[in-house]
């Protein structure tokens, strides 16, 4: 090994505090660009930008994974800003060496049948807490409101039982969402609840109202909520949360035949190029159809 690999990693193990496999990921990543360059007649620290891109180039042609590829190009960064600050080399060749594209990692969401577990779970429960969680799932699911959203409702947007609930989002801005049968009759029942248990001159202007300081049931506390009915419902608690409801509402909706702008407007988005994330969840919806179900999807392309 180059001896300046070797001091740039005592370095990093000493000095950085690297763990022993950050440190063994460090080696493998430069002793493949040193193989590499050794090919053409190079020192791993005497590697210049072209260089450094053919070998990237290399290995997204192998079909290695963007994120891989990514975290090798960090160490080399890493180990040419040693160079140069160490005085080996007057130059940085990875300044102008582009990251690969990692694109945006598809939304999680949950199945309709999960979603149903859920509902069934939350209706299963006894007393006003049954009430609540059934209003809250119901709601979620049938706007895909933010979390932050949701529980700053006022009582007043549900007050004459409206079939459209009106959000205030991001910036301030307003925006309509229709209400389906169940979420209005959930929310009525919870608001009657709610009502009993309030006398009149304390009641509280949140339709969700707690003893957290906002006045309101915090973003905290319904996390905890819905880990509470996710257990109940046989569902993993990591894939469960207000946002992998939203996702699923634009994601159910869109597999339903609902247009794109308007699942756009329905979850506030100034920008329609982040609604679209969802229709990569629709092909892969059809991909994944394609490979269980085609009576040639599981054979060799050369067979």
């Amino acid at each position: 090994m180059d001896r300046h690999v070797e001091a740039f990693l005592e370095l990093m193990q000493a000095e950085r505090g690297a763990a022993l496999n950050t440190v063994d990921a460090y080696r493998r990543d430069l002793d493949d660009l040193q193989g590499f360059l050794a090919r053409r007649g190079l020192a791993v620290a005497a590697a210049d930008t072209a260089a450094i891109r053919d070998w990237l180039g290399e290995q997204a042609a192998s079909g290695m994974a963007p994120r891989t590829q990514a975290r090798r190009l960090s160490c080399i960064r890493q180990f040419h800003h040693f160079l140069f600050a160490e005085g080996v080399r007057s130059d940085d060749p990875t300044t102008t060496v582009d990251s690969p594209r990692l694109g945006r990692p598809l939304p999680k969401y949950l199945s309709e049948a999960e979603v149903t577990a859920l509902l069934d779970a939350a209706r299963a429960l006894e007393g006003e807490a049954g009430v609540l969680m059934t209003a809250l799932l119901e709601t979620l699911y049938a706007t895909g409101l933010r979390v932050s959203e949701l529980v700053s409702l006022p009582v007043a947007a549900v007050a004459r039982d409206p079939s459209v609930l009106v959000v205030r989002g991001k910036g301030g801005k307003e925006r309509m969402v229709p209400l389906s049968d169940p979420a209005r009759a959930a929310l009525s029942a919870w608001r009657s609840v709610r009502d009993a248990a309030q006398p009149k001159a304390k009641a509280s202007r949140w339709l969700f109202p707690s003893r957290a300081a906002s006045g309101h049931l915090s973003r905290s506390g319904l996390a905890k909520m819905l880990a509470r009915i996710a257990v109940a419902a046989g569902i993993d608690i990591s894939r469960v949360s207000p946002h992998v409801l939203r996702h699923s509402f634009a994601s159910h909706l869109l597999a339903g035949g609902a247009d794109l702008r308007s699942v756009q407007q329905m979850l506030g988005h100034a920008d329609i190029a982040t609604t679209e994330i969802y229709t990569h969840v629709q092909d892969e919806q059809r991909l994944r159809l394609v490979r269980r179900h085609h009576p040639l999807a599981g054979l060799d392309k050369g067979g």
